[in-house]
């Protein structure tokens, strides 16, 4: 099950207690003080990694807390520090603080680390504090508690192309023509209920991502149909290839409405390079497809390119548009 969005609680170890002790040595009626200091708390670190691909382990585990530091101990023994919590995600999850909303990491990158809560700092044992006029404190330093917050996870796919059309437009049908990603596939609305990710091999050893979401409609940036719940799972590709059915009755209108819901979920969006292809060319008379492919669309980085997933016809002009595009943006 792809699960793309998790809220979850951390709470960062507290740190040990110094401690209260004095030197009991033969011979030395009044030893010194000798109290070692409290340990430090563990962190809590998520890390990014590259063979987790959902978030559904956070459903049934939803509160992590990393270990206390070790109380400090006699003859200047300093507590041993918390052990650290790791929780690992998958690659392009986002970090934001629940309270505030606001994104405080993205880990966009296989390794990367961030400490979402810090542990409390060891207390000071009473060896610390003697002074000519106090030689024997009795007393040490508490032990500060460590950080905890409530955090969101979001995961935004990360691929090199990102498919945007119409529910039916045949974007689940192409990425399990060119790809091994095997989505559902019917004639209705919404077949597509959550991402899929598909790599492409090209010639050579050579390859790409494309990642086909829902279909988009009109009203998508303001939650309608599946919204916001996908929409941004093409924030991060590099590469805009729309899909257009070459049965409707207006590419231009199409390709408008589908441009205005990314610019108004995200103006970054727009500025990604946008291809435009019809799709299902299949279905209408050969003659007819020359004179469809010197449509020209407004807004478009690129010629009308024009395609069938179900005869081949195309593809092939298609991925090498697309490869030329990446390569282009490297």
């Amino acid at each position: 099950m792809f699960i793309d969005y998790a809220e979850i609680e951390i709470a960062a170890g507290n740190g040990g207690d110094g401690a209260v002790t004095f030197r009991r040595e033969k011979y030395v009626p009044k030893g010194g003080p000798s109290g070692g200091n409290g340990g430090k708390g563990g962190d809590v670190i998520i890390e990014a990694h590259h063979n987790l691909s959902t978030l559904l382990d956070f459903r049934y585990k939803r509160h992590y807390k990393a270990g206390k530091g070790d109380n400090g101990a006699s003859a200047l023994k300093d507590g041993k520090n918390g052990s650290d919590i790791i929780i690992k995600v998958p690659v392009g999850t986002v970090i934001k603080d629940y309270e505030l909303g606001k994104v405080i990491c993205d880990l966009d990158e296989d390794g990367k680390r961030f400490i979402a809560a810090k542990g409390g700092k060891g207390g000071k044992g009473n060896s610390n504090f003697a002074t000519p006029t106090n030689q024997a404190p009795r007393f040490a330093e508490p032990g500060k508690p460590g950080e905890g917050r409530k955090i969101i996870f979001e995961l935004k796919l990360i691929a090199d192309v990102g498919l945007v059309g119409f529910p039916n437009a045949g974007k689940s049908t192409l990425i399990s023509t060119i790809s091994s990603a095997k989505p559902k596939i019917a004639d209705y609305p919404f077949t597509t209920l959550e991402p899929n990710l598909g790599i492409v091999r090209y010639k050579d050893y050579q390859s790409f991502t494309v990642a086909d979401i829902p279909g988009i409609i009109e009203g998508a940036h303001e939650g309608k149909g599946l919204g916001h719940k996908f929409l941004r799972h093409i924030e991060r590709t590099k590469i805009l290839l729309f899909l257009i059915d070459i049965t409707s009755e207006n590419y231009q209108h199409d390709y408008n409405i589908l441009l205005n819901e990314l610019k108004s979920y995200s103006p970054k969006l727009a500025q990604k390079k946008k291809i435009v292809s019809l799709s299902k060319i299949d279905l209408v008379e050969p003659g007819e497809i020359k004179k469809m492919s010197k449509k020209k669309i407004k807004n478009a980085d690129s010629p009308l390119l024009l395609f069938s997933s179900a005869s081949g016809q195309g593809l092939q002009e298609l991925l090498d548009f697309l490869w030329k595009s990446i390569e282009e943006g490297k």
